[in-house]
């Protein structure tokens, strides 16, 4: 389809006009996709089929693909998705928003590859921004503000070239140029534009903190789902969240710099049935928060304890699970709720899902660095240990084996660590998930498969355990992930998601134990670490002061900024002042080292500035010329050859007035072989530059060379 065709009544505008404003439409429709694609809500088939929607339709453009689709056919396949958009939303999606967004991508497709007419453009502008919209409330990524720039920057190149394509269509109008470099000249003008309007609102949305955000959460629907870290985890969901590598949490730590070996802990639980862990439904206690934000939850006697405490901060992405992450036992939190609810085990809940995304910073006691003998913990009733060694019906080879591994280890303490070696050294950790269920998945990891992900480990240990009487529960949560320098951040993903054992011992309290053997990670490339580092920088950034900017960010922003220009401004005048002091010797100095040498190279700039604008004209007439005597002249060739002319008789003393044509000037000469010439010349000139004669070209080039030397007349 040429860029003529699709406009109703009359000549169409020229093809450069066409093509443009047709992928400028196209580019509108593509960004939309694009930032609905990037939110990750969208399903393979529909990403698919509008890819190959919009590629189709960008090569029928360019004039490289022929494509026409009836209106029978058209009719045919809308009525069929009418029909089939009650069966998505009930059946397949089973969601409003996601079968709304099908439709919305089936209208794309189908506009896409029959637009002809004008209002098949303006519908598929309603529909980039329909898609626009919908991945502003299924995002919270930086790809959305990319995508929304090209947006931006297509939009305005299809006012732009609309509007062109409009007034060429007026019969009364009139085109002084041509169509040479007509992409190039509007994309430049598109691209500034954009950039402006970018600069403009950026300043502005600094200035004004964002007030959206409350009207859109609650058509947000969960964007990311981790069913590992409720009162339940069904053996092998942890390595279902380990295959995705999307960014969960982002931790500081106080001191910025890197600490590695941290177990972020969320839930522990306590009761397994063979297939499943889970926690018994608990009420928990619930503990109201200050206005100020802050939760102290040690006591005194906790403060006097010897050992290492750590503060750090935490970033937290929507998610199902409303607990809090954890390192550490903590002492004092930080956050902007108006209560936790704590349950057994030290877990602190929100009491409502995360779908917002949560920060808060915790000053923590680490109990692995207090001194030997330093960590007693709180006895345990019967109740609670009845709880810790509660055991469904198991495989009679589980308790021979842990019996077998633990030997005649005289401690509670040597049997947990003799059974944690076991399994680390014996058994091999694969993200591969099983082909298919197995009635006993416990015994199926020890006895046959002896591989599987990290809840296995820690499924195995803590059955173990209780074999033996040790009371014992599962930990989940994530490892403590990778230390991105660019941001100082650490990066945690849903791949680090972790479970591990805690053990009671008597004297010692609970202890943490993981048999989980490390993974076998391939060696990344340092170039694509490095851009990831910085892509997630970026993405911290996004979170950090654009979805998360509140009056409290402005704050902190001003007082950044009036920081900044303090130092900048006692700075400059120190210099100033410094300046001041020694601006006598310092200048004696140069002067004596560089004068000359500054001198020669002023006056050097300065013959420069004045000899540049001969030279490059003298270049210009020069390359014209050579190209006139191979043949390649143009009407514009001839005004050049007869400016050049007309300088050369001014400097003879004939100054041409503005009044008179060429024929006139060279009639009023006085008689000469001079005036000969230039007759002779100026009639060249008239074929070249209103016959179009291109073979006059040389022929004012041999009568110019002949004027400037002073030859007779033939």
């Amino acid at each position: 389809m040429s860029g003529a065709k699709g406009i109703p009544g009359g000549e169409g505008p020229p093809a450069p006009v066409g093509r443009y404003f047709e992928l400028s439409v196209l580019g509108l429709v593509t960004s939309g996709y694009l930032a609905v694609l990037g939110s990750g809500y969208l399903d393979a088939p529909t990403a698919v089929l509008t890819a190959i929607g919009l590629l189709a339709r960008a090569l029928m453009a360019m004039g490289l693909l022929r494509l026409r689709i009836s209106g029978r056919i058209t009719a045919a396949l809308t009525a069929g998705y009418i029909c089939f958009y009650p069966l998505d939303y009930l059946f397949v999606s089973r969601e409003f928003v996601a079968a709304t967004v099908h439709l919305v991508f089936f209208l794309a497709i189908i506009k896409v590859l029959t637009a002809q007419a004008t209002r098949d453009y303006v519908f598929l502008g309603i529909i980039g921004f329909l898609e626009l919209l919908a991945a502003s409330i299924l995002s919270a990524n930086l790809t959305f503000f990319v995508f929304l720039t090209l947006f931006l920057i297509f939009s305005v190149a299809t006012f732009a070239s609309s509007e062109v394509r409009r007034s060429i269509r007026k019969p009364h109008n009139l085109a002084r140029t041509g169509w040479r470099r007509f992409h190039w000249r509007l994309a430049a003008l598109t691209v500034s534009m954009s950039l402006g309007i970018l600069v403009l609102t950026g300043g502005l949305f600094f200035l004004l903190p964002r007030t959206a955000q409350a009207a859109f959460r609650h058509l947000v629907p969960q964007r990311f789902h981790l069913p590992g870290f409720s009162n339940e985890m069904t053996l092998g969901e942890i390595g279902e969240i380990q295959k995705r590598k999307t960014p969960v949490m982002h931790v500081r730590t106080g001191n910025d710099r890197p600490r590695s070996g941290l177990k972020w802990r969320g839930v522990v639980l306590s009761q397994f049935d063979g297939k499943r862990w889970y926690n018994p439904p608990e009420a928990g206690e619930r503990i109201r928060i200050a206005s100020d934000g802050i939760l102290s939850l040690a006591d005194l006697p906790q403060r006097w304890r010897r050992g290492e405490r750590i503060s750090y901060e935490v970033q937290l992405t929507p998610m199902a699970s409303d607990a809090l992450f954890l390192a550490g036992t903590p002492e004092v939190i930080r956050i902007n709720s108006r209560g936790l609810i704590r349950m057994p085990g030290d877990v602190y809940r929100l009491g409502y899902p995360n779908s917002e995304g949560l920060r808060y910073g915790v000053y923590a006691y680490l109990e692995e660095s207090a001194p030997a003998g330093e960590r007693p913990g709180p006895m345990l009733s019967p109740a609670q240990c009845a709880a810790y060694l509660q055991l469904p019906r198991l495989d009679a080879r589980i308790s021979t084996l842990a019996h077998r591994v633990t030997g005649d280890k005289a401690t509670d303490e040597a049997r947990a660590e003799a059974i944690e070696q076991y399994l680390q050294t014996r058994f091999r950790y694969t993200t591969r998930l099983l082909d298919h269920q197995v009635p006993d998945p416990l015994a199926n990891f020890l006895f046959e498969r002896k591989q599987g992900h990290c809840e296995y480990f820690a499924s195995a240990m803590a059955v173990m355990l209780r074999v033996l009487g040790i009371p014992s529960r599962v930990a989940t949560g994530f490892e403590s992930g990778v230390y991105n320098p660019v941001s100082g951040w650490y990066v945690i993903r849903a791949s680090d998601a972790h479970s591990w054992v805690e053990a009671y011992l008597p004297h010692r309290g609970w202890k943490t134990f993981d048999p989980t053997p490390p993974a076998q990670d391939g060696a990344s490339s340092a170039l694509w670490a490095r851009i990831g580092f910085y892509l997630d920088a970026a993405d911290t950034f996004w979170q950090e002061w654009v979805l998360s900017y509140n009056l409290d960010r402005q704050l902190t922003l001003a007082s950044r900024m009036e920081t900044s220009s303090r130092s900048f401004g006692v700075q400059w005048l120190d210099r100033v002042h410094a300046l001041e002091r020694g601006w006598r010797a310092a200048g004696a100095a140069y002067i004596r080292q560089y004068g000359a040498a500054t001198v020669f190279a002023l006056l050097l700039a300065g013959a420069g500035y004045w000899a540049w604008p001969k030279t490059r004209a003298w270049w210009r007439t020069r390359t014209r010329v050579r190209r006139v005597l191979r043949g390649q002249a143009c009407s514009s060739d001839a005004t050049l050859l007869y400016d050049r002319m007309l300088r050369f008789m001014k400097r003879r003393g004939f100054e041409k007035p503005c009044w008179l044509t060429p024929a006139e000037f060279a009639c009023v000469l006085p008689a000469s072989d001079t005036a000969v010439l230039v007759r002779q010349f100026t009639s060249a000139y008239n074929d070249l530059r209103f016959g179009g004669n291109a073979g006059a070209a040389a022929r004012m080039v041999d009568l110019l060379e002949r004027i400037e030397r002073g030859q007779p007349a033939h």
